[in-house]
C-alpha cells in the first residue's frame, strides 16, 4: 500500500480493485465491474482469501527453511515470492484472466516481501 501511496496517485482505488480481483475468485466475475470502491463483504471475502493463501504460502517457505541458516532462508523466502508472483500473475491467469492487470513491479515486490517477511519471521520464531 505504501508504494502505491508513494509512486501512483491510484491508492486507495487500487486497493479495492485488488481486494475485487482475489474476491471474484469466489465470488465470481459480477464483483470485478467499476467503480473500485470500497464494499465490506468484497473486502471481507479478499481479506479471507489472502489470508488463507498466505497461512499455506507460510508452512511451504517454513518447510523449505527449515534446515537452513537465517541469512540463506531470508534469500529463500525472497526467491520463493518471486516464483509465487510468477505462478500467481502468470499461470492462475489461465483460470482467473482478471489478475493480469496487475502485474507490476509493485506486486512483484510485494509478493518478494511477503517471502522475505515469511522466511525470516519462522527464523525468528524457531531460535525461541
Amino acid at each position: 500500500m505504501l508504494l502505491w501511496a508513494l509512486f501512483t496517485d491510484t491508492f486507495p482505488s487500487a486497493l479495492f480493485r485488488d481486494a475485487r480481483l482475489a474476491a471474484a475468485i469466489l465470488m465470481g466475475r459480477d464483483v470485478l465491474p467499476p467503480p473500485a470502491s470500497f464494499d465490506p463483504w468484497i473486502m471481507l471475502v479478499a481479506a479471507c482469501i489472502h489470508f488463507a493463501l498466505s497461512i499455506v504460502y507460510g508452512v511451504m517457505v517454513a518447510i523449505m527453511t527449515s534446515r537452513t541458516g537465517t541469512g540463506t532462508a531470508i534469500s529463500i523466502g525472497g526467491g520463493f515470492g518471486a516464483a509465487l508472483y510468477v505462478v500467481n500473475l502468470y499461470g492462475f491467469t489461465a483460470i482467473f484472466p482478471w489478475f493480469a492487470e496487475v502485474r507490476d513491479w509493485i506486486t512483484l515486490a510485494a509478493h518478494i516481501v511477503f517471502g522475505v517477511t515469511a522466511a525470516a519471521t519462522y527464523k525468528a520464531l524457531e531460535k525461541r
